[in-house]
């Protein structure tokens, strides 16, 4: 999020919202007439006519009322959670979250991930493509990749300092495609008719491969998902009004290009309508500002990953990893692991399809999934929400029919490199499966006890000067919702693995609510002065700094005189030096004697390859590691013995 974003209020419309809006959630959306009617030109073979030109207009023409505007901009919209948008946001807004609406939600999120990897490599591709113009030696595929390097360095330090220049360089980027557009379309206004359906449908019916052909078609709207998940930083009211003026630009754009490709020979090999309507003293600039455009519509995508991801590890749908603010604006983060691999895969990508005509035909394969996933989900939200069943009903119709059909018609690019993003999708997917279903399994055998049965035991303890003093203040984590209660294994380590003894035992438990930017705690002396709990209750945009946090707390706890931060040691107390704390942080470990069914052992090992991604809780947490002690417990399962040994004397 820009620094101009950062002192908006995202639920109020203004001017400025809507030049921020327009950098950050359009990006990608705005890019796709670099790519599309090339596409579309290209998957004719040759047999470019006025069936191919109006009916391919007349799709794009409704795909974006239908599709963006309709599915999107009008219904989606709606579902924001607390301002946040995207399909794991939508996940937090379902009350009854079954395993069926978790596997949608990672099908979905894994689907969009993996799509944007190829997203900056077209885009930008495209975007540089257009120097070729000038020389076609010029090596396209160097310049490129020296961007991506720039682009991702520069992740770490924030994005700050260029992201004010990404509405305004937006603005000039949409007034261009509308002008140009229009110059062209002046010369053959009769291109208007492509508004008329009856050009999709005989498109679709009669053009041979036409039907193949939505799967170009379909990248004029493979940023629609993008802009669902942008909602937070921008607001719905500034996204709809800026929606009107970006979808006026993109049409007359693609009815400008179809204009210029009803009046000249569209057949020359490597040809990109995009850049023929400019003027030939405008093509400098043009590929400028292009190339701008699309670093930005890069950088938005890569802001996206981060964001996206980062309410994934809150949701418990990806490992926990490390998530950094590099700056002071509320929501920005930066995903080391995640910047690095998609350099990586990205670098990858250009070097491999080396041509955007190459990538064009493996692009938008996975998104489709992404809109299927995000149809399903929204059309249970809604029913949830009240909404009348019968117009329920023909939303899920319509729009299953229509992604469905661009589905069908991606299917054709799964041999062209399609099963590139679907390898990488599944990849995520298995990830998400296996931490998500991984940690249910695990805390189906985690088992509660009542504390008020230990009370008189944790006064013994701590008064016991036979057993050592383990710290002045004893830190448990503990996943119990109910006050009464605590883990088994939290009683096992302070009792019986090794008795601790303590002045004060803390139990810390961290709630990460729906809300995305909860941020309070609540505390419970559950034995005044000697076993104190504190739950925090935190957004899953919230990042989860539990040691500063609680530092608040005990800051709080002291200024009102609920306890008193001394030293249980006399001669340090005597000089006045803080008391010291230790945190316990338990690991259960399965049982290797303990049979699990088929299923269940294929998630446990997909929970452990999961875990090889995932950071300690220490990090995750951000804990002091030189006072954090990790032990590792059995998990107790009651297993029913067929047949007991015997004793021989």
């Amino acid at each position: 999020m820009s620094e101009a974003g950062k002192h908006l209020d995202i639920k109020k419309l203004s001017f400025a919202g809507i030049i921020v809006t327009l950098g950050i959630v359009f990006g990608d959306l705005g890019t796709s007439p670099l790519y599309t009617m090339k596409a579309i030109v290209l998957g004719g073979k040759g047999n470019i006519n006025e069936l191919l030109i109006f009916g391919s207009l007349s799709c794009i023409f409704w795909t974006l009322t239908l599709q963006t505007t309709l599915k999107y901009v009008i219904i989606t919209l709606r579902a924001d959670n607390k301002g946040e948008g995207g399909i794991f946001a939508l996940f937090a807004l379902i009350k009854n979250k079954s395993s069926w609406a978790a596997i949608l939600t990672m099908i979905g999120g894994a689907a969009l991930l993996a799509d944007g990897v190829i997203t900056p490599s077209i885009t930008v591709t495209s975007a540089v493509e257009g120097l070729q113009l000038f020389n076609p030696d010029i090596p396209v595929i160097p310049i490129v990749l020296i961007i991506f390097a720039a682009l991702f360095f520069i992740q770490q330090f924030g994005t700050n300092f260029v992201g004010t220049s990404f509405g305004p360089i937006m603005l000039i980027w949409f007034s261009m495609l509308g002008i140009i557009g229009f110059s062209n379309l002046i010369y053959h206004p009769d291109i208007i008719r492509a508004v008329n359906p009856a050009y999709a449908v005989k498109f679709l019916t009669e053009y041979p491969g036409g039907f193949i052909l939505l799967g170009a078609v379909f990248l004029c709207t493979t940023g629609a998902e993008a802009l669902y998940s942008d909602l937070g930083h921008c607001g719905r009211a500034n996204i709809r009004v800026s929606w009107i003026f970006v979808k006026v630009t993109l049409l007359l754009n693609y009815f400008g290009q179809g204009a210029w490709l009803m009046m000249h020979d569209a057949s020359a090999p490597g040809l990109n309508p995009f850049f023929n309507i400019m003027p030939k003293w405008f093509l400098l600039p043009g590929v400028l500002i292009s190339t701008a455009a699309a670093i930005i519509a890069s950088q938005a995508l890569i802001t996206g990953s981060f964001t996206l991801l980062s309410e994934a590890v809150s949701l418990n749908f990806w490992p926990k990893v490390r998530i950094l603010h590099p700056t002071l604006v509320r929501g920005q983060v930066y995903l080391p692991f995640v910047n690095w691999f998609l350099w990586i895969t990205c670098s990858v990508v250009v070097f491999v399809f080396k041509e955007s005509s190459n990538m064009e035909a493996a692009y938008g394969l996975a998104i489709t999934i992404t809109m299927i996933m995000t149809t399903l989900l929204l059309s249970y939200y809604l029913l949830q929400s009240g909404w009348s069943h019968r117009l329920i009903m023909l939303i899920l119709a319509v729009y299953i029919s229509i992604e469905g059909s661009f589905l069908i018609a991606n299917l054709h690019k799964f041999k062209y490199g399609g099963w590139f993003t679907l390898l990488l999708a599944s990849v995520y997917l298995l990830v998400m499966v296996g931490w998500y279903f991984g940690r249910k399994l695990k805390n189906r055998y985690v088992t509660f006890t009542s504390l008020g049965r230990f009370y008189e035991l944790f006064r013994d303890l701590s008064k016991d000067e036979s057993v050592p003093i383990t710290a002045t203040n004893l830190v448990y984590v503990t996943r119990a919702n109910r006050l009464d209660q605590v883990e088994s294994k939290v009683i096992y380590s302070i009792f019986q693995k090794q008795p601790k003894r303590a002045e004060i035992y803390w139990l810390i438990h961290v709630d990460g609510v729906d809300e995305p930017n909860k941020f309070e705690y609540e505390v419970t002396q559950l034995i005044p002065g000697l076993l104190i709990r504190v739950d925090f209750r935190i957004g899953f945009k919230v990042e989860p700094r539990i040691n500063l946090y609680f530092h608040e707390v005990l800051e709080d706890l002291t200024e009102s005189g609920e306890i008193k931060l001394e030293s249980c040691f006399e001669s340090l107390r005597k000089h006045s030096l803080p008391a010291d704390f230790k945190y316990i942080l338990i690991d259960r470990v399965m049982p290797l004697d303990y049979k699990l069914s088929t299923i269940e052992s294929i998630t446990l090992i997909l929970h452990s390859f999961s875990r090889l991604l995932c950071i300690s809780d220490i990090k995750a947490l951000q804990l002091d590691s030189s006072s954090t002690i990790e032990e590792q417990v059995p998990i107790t399962i009651d297993q029913p013995l067929g047949l007991r040994i015997k004793r021989i004397h």
